[in-house]
């Protein structure tokens, strides 16, 4: 028997990723606007009753309709190509890192942390905090820790090893990977502080600051990931017709 293979469906992982993140970024800004326009009381309100201007994350993408479904919608759609992306970052690793046990090892921890984080997104955007607090919040906390330590372990990884990046896209990559890490994680930090400001002061303006810096930490976490877009640029997604015949 010999068999003949025709391509089928051919996409531009390059232009998957940058899909891929402009669901959930146009989602984001949607439900941000959104909660602004039209249910600005309410998606602003704190414990406190200080003058606020700007809603958390969760309260803009989980607490409102339409907004709860927009995002809900996004995360859905993007998710499948996230775990394709994170198996293509799999095989990435695996040519750039030395084959050898330890960063064998290393390249199964960040796809898993990858793999994690996106399931953490899905669980933390289809359970909102009034529907089930406690899920939620494992949801988010695995998400924060997962995105975290998969940031820094990839740009830890791929430090000592840039010679092997091939090309001078995958090296913008990797430059892009640091600065969007470096302000993610102070995002993430200054945004801790001003909320234990808001909780233990209760100063006005202080939680909208926290919502602020929130919004970042989520802007540099996708930008991160779209760096998929300069790793990936000259490769194809393609799906094949196998057609088998007879000799």
């Amino acid at each position: 028997m010999m068999g003949e293979s025709d391509a089928v469906v051919r996409i531009s992982l390059a232009r998957l990723a940058v899909v891929t993140v402009s669901l959930p970024l146009g989602a984001f800004l949607l439900c941000i606007y959104l909660s602004l326009r039209y249910n600005f009381d309410l998606s602003t309100a704190t414990h406190c009753g200080v003058p606020n201007y700007l809603p958390s994350i969760s309260s803009a993408i989980g607490e409102f309709v339409p907004q709860r479904y927009i995002w809900r919608i996004a995360i859905a759609v993007h998710s499948a190509p996230r775990f394709l992306l994170a198996s293509m970052y799999s095989s990435f690793m695996k040519r750039v890192l030395p084959n050898i046990p330890f960063y064998r090892r290393a390249v199964q921890m960040t796809t898993l942390l990858n793999v994690i984080e996106n399931v953490a997104l899905l669980g933390l955007s289809f359970v909102s905090s009034k529907e089930n607090y406690d899920v939620h919040k494992a949801s988010f906390i695995m998400f924060m820790v997962c995105s975290e330590l998969y940031m820094v372990f990839t740009c830890c990884l791929l430090k000592d090893h840039l010679s092997r990046l091939l090309t001078p896209l995958e090296r913008v990559a990797y430059t892009r990977k640091k600065q969007l890490m470096t302000a993610n994680l102070t995002s993430f930090f200054v945004a801790l502080y001003f909320f234990y400001r808001h909780n233990k002061y209760c100063e006005p303006g202080m939680y909208s600051v926290f919502a602020l810096l929130e919004y970042l930490v989520v802007l540099t976490n996708m930008g991160f990931h779209m760096t998929a877009y300069y790793d990936f640029h000259h490769h194809d997604l393609v799906v094949l017709e196998w057609k088998s015949s007879s000799s």
